[in-house]
């Protein structure tokens, strides 16, 4: 008895001594101590208070309690604050990388209408070295193409997580968390929406300027293969 009273002593001033060292918890374990100590105080007189820092079940017989409904309102809200951050972060990704592969697709337009103008005006050599830096354009255009593709996909996932987190709010009850996951799901569609449409465009013009290109560079092969017909003959009066 007398060891076991020692060891519960010795067990009592750790854990004092272990609140003092950590002033930021101390408050939370003075209550959960408090609140053990209740149905619990005869283990305290054994020596096993001490170790007992848990949360006890709440009883549902208690007043304060929460309902299931009103925990499980409470749990898919934060669900939904989690997905839409998500959602915000991976949009921000995904238009970042869309305005980089555009201006990647910009940069080869330029290079290639200047390589159409200065058709027939360079000799073999400079225009091998102009055609090298269109196709160090070209693999940059695709590198970024197939960044901004990836992080798509994550997008993509993003938004059905957010789209399943509404719906799971909505059939909790948690109204306004729905309304507001979907409204920012709305948002961030149309944000990219945009983005993408400016992407189109650029595309699109990068293809007139590869055509204009490929026309150009056959008309020129075309004129090169061209020769004058000699005369068959001289005529004279």
């Amino acid at each position: 008895m007398a060891a076991l009273r020692s060891w519960l002593s010795r067990g009592v001033t750790s854990f004092f001594r272990y609140r003092q060292s950590v002033p930021l918890v101390a408050n939370f374990k003075k209550h959960c101590f408090s609140q053990l100590i209740r149905p619990w105080h005869k283990t305290v007189a054994f020596g096993f208070g001490v170790t007992l820092c848990a949360v006890p079940i709440a009883q549902k017989s208690e007043p304060h309690s929460l309902s299931n409904d009103a925990l499980m309102r409470r749990a898919v809200s934060l669900v939904t604050d989690s997905t839409a951050t998500f959602l915000s972060q991976t949009t921000y990704a995904l238009i970042e990388a869309i305005t980089e592969y555009t201006k990647a697709v910009y940069t080869l337009i330029s290079l290639y209408r200047q390589y159409t103008s200065l058709l027939g005006k360079m000799n073999s050599q400079e225009e091998d070295e102009v055609w090298q830096v269109i196709i160090g354009a070209r693999v940059e255009m695709t590198s970024k193409q197939q960044e901004y593709l990836k992080l798509e996909n994550t997008w993509m996932t993003a938004v059905g997580l957010s789209e399943m987190a509404a719906e799971a709010a909505y059939h909790t009850g948690a109204d306004q968390a729905s309304v507001t996951a979907r409204s920012h799901i709305q948002l961030v569609k149309s944000q990219v929406q945009e983005v993408r449409q400016l992407c189109q465009k650029a595309e699109a013009k990068l293809t007139e300027a590869q055509t204009a290109e490929l026309l150009q560079k056959t008309q020129e092969d075309t004129d090169e293969r061209a020769e004058p017909e000699p005369e068959a003959y001289l005529r004279e009066d």
